[in-house]
């Protein structure tokens, strides 16, 4: 599978381009704030309906322009696909494959999978729990429908038991009889989620660590910590528990909503004890081993957009990095840098087919 071509209008600062890429390496180059990462972006929305970076789509339009359009076809076999994305202003996003509009952007989420690897990822390691339960999430969607049908349900449940706690404080009453139509939906689709979460966690740590090696160099080892209240037992049995402080605090402060990935160097928590490099490269493995895993499952090379790779790493990691990414097991790949030598003599010993695109003031073209 392959994205054959893209065009842009009124996306961020591209008022209009249109480029043709190479099924294999595709890399863009120039200054700092010109629209490289953009052209990235346009892509993980072809991929999974939203930016990867501004969840507002209205504010992805182009400055004072009225909407935004973002149109691609991917190979994949036989018959090609044309997807389309359009945003006005105030109105409801479209998105259609082959002129045909979703009915729910769900049901888009895993046919072309794709996996990211930008600075912004440090967030994994930097910010609160969400930020993890958002990778995890985002991995296991693109190749387990019923997960993702689970945990929208989740959340929607769970939203309704949030008001309704609301509501018995504000009047001053209690209904146990009505919160336990939402506590038996709640139980039932956490421990779904919580069980497919943990299921992959156990499969996943596996490729992940193989990949930490094969960048550093085998120096350190590295281990993922999948932490639930869930793992304390069964969730019915945790949520009645809570139920007093669920009443004062007004909100579910038990559940898979919580749940956090604890990332470590060594048995000590990355956050703390790693260096730049350390850390970088310890994303650089967790997405690549999402790479691999998502291509295990669904029997094709998901597309890898790779944004500003000399960010925090050496130039040995970059060569390792890339060697590896430019092997036959991997599929196309979208490169941003700098430095267009750079990048020329990345690719200058490999047989593999690649397009150079200079990226300045909104305007794509290639070298």
């Amino acid at each position: 599978m392959h994205l054959k071509n893209i065009s842009l209008i009124n996306f961020k600062n591209y008022s209009e381009t249109s480029l043709n890429f190479s099924n294999q390496i595709n890399c863009f180059t120039g200054d700092n704030g010109e629209g490289k990462t953009n052209i990235l972006d346009a892509i993980h929305y072809l991929s999974f309906c939203k930016s990867f970076f501004n969840p507002i789509d209205s504010q992805n339009i182009l400055h004072q322009a009225p909407f935004f359009v973002i149109q691609g076809t991917f190979e994949n076999g036989e018959t090609p696909e044309e997807i389309y994305c359009g945003q006005k202003r105030n109105q409801k996003k479209q998105f259609k494959r082959n002129k045909k509009e979703y009915q729910r952007l769900a049901d888009h989420i895993g046919l072309f999978p794709l996996v990211m690897i930008s600075p912004s990822d440090s967030e994994l390691i930097t910010e609160g729990s969400e930020s993890r339960r958002k990778f995890l999430d985002s991995v296991i969607s693109q190749f387990d429908k019923d997960y993702l049908e689970n945990l929208i349900n989740y959340n929607k449940v769970l939203s309704q038991r949030n008001a309704l706690l609301k509501h018995f404080a504000h009047k001053g009453s209690f209904d146990k009889g009505s919160l336990e139509i939402w506590d038996i939906q709640l139980v039932e689709l956490g421990q779904k989620v919580y069980e497919t979460r943990k299921k992959f966690i156990d499969a996943f740590l596996p490729i992940f660590q193989k990949y930490y090696e094969l960048i550093s160099g085998g120096k350190e080892t590295v281990s993922i910590v999948y932490n639930s209240h869930l793992n304390n037992g069964e969730y019915a049995v945790i949520l009645d528990a809570a139920l007093n402080k669920d009443r004062i605090l007004e909100y579910t402060t038990v559940g898979i909503h919580k749940d956090d990935l604890e990332f470590k160097l060594s048995d000590f928590p990355i956050k703390k004890y790693a260096s730049q490099g350390q850390q970088k490269s310890f994303l650089i493995a967790l997405k690549l081993g999402q790479y691999e895993y998502i291509k295990h499952i669904k029997k094709t090379n998901p597309i890898l957009l790779l944004d500003d790779i000399y960010d925090k790493l050496d130039d040995n990691r970059v060569r390792q990095l890339m060697e590896l990414v430019s092997h036959k097991d991997f599929g196309q790949l979208f490169i941003t840098d700098t430095h267009p030598n750079r990048l020329a003599e990345l690719f200058k010993h490999t047989a593999a087919d690649h397009k150079i695109f200079q990226v300045k003031n909104g305007q794509a073209s290639e070298i």
